[in-house]
């Protein structure tokens, strides 16, 4: 039996702020935004080759918005996706280059806190 991990609800202030964010300085593909009624609103965006995605929205999740630490994606090139982060807009700290891998870090409006990391390469 196969268990994936394929969605996962980060807590926002603003909706909009935040797909903005995702879409536009991230990267993300815009997958749904749907207002189910007036208290539901789901918007799903998904990393480019990822096989999961986030959701936030209104009517989602009670959680404290920002509350979410510790997120991360993988990438080939830490310095290429650094680059890229930069050229969309965003602020991102120097590449934190350790033995288990090269880090970059961000935050979303919301304080919600990401890793992008490049995997070592094994011997």
């Amino acid at each position: 039996m196969d268990w994936k991990l394929e969605l996962v609800i980060l807590p926002v202030s603003d909706v909009d702020r935040a797909k903005a964010f995702y879409v536009d300085k991230v990267g993300f593909h815009e997958d749904h935004d749907q207002r189910v009624s007036d208290q539901l609103r789901f918007v799903q965006l998904t990393p480019r080759g990822s096989s999961c995605s986030i959701a936030f929205g209104e009517g989602i999740t009670d959680a404290p918005a920002g509350s979410v630490k510790g997120l991360q994606m993988v990438v080939a090139d830490a310095h290429a996706a650094r680059q890229e982060l930069i050229d969309r807009g965003m602020d991102v700290g120097e590449v934190d280059v350790q033995p288990w891998g090269s880090f970059i870090y961000f935050s979303d409006p919301d304080g919600n806190g990401w890793a992008v990391q490049q995997l070592p390469r094994r011997g």
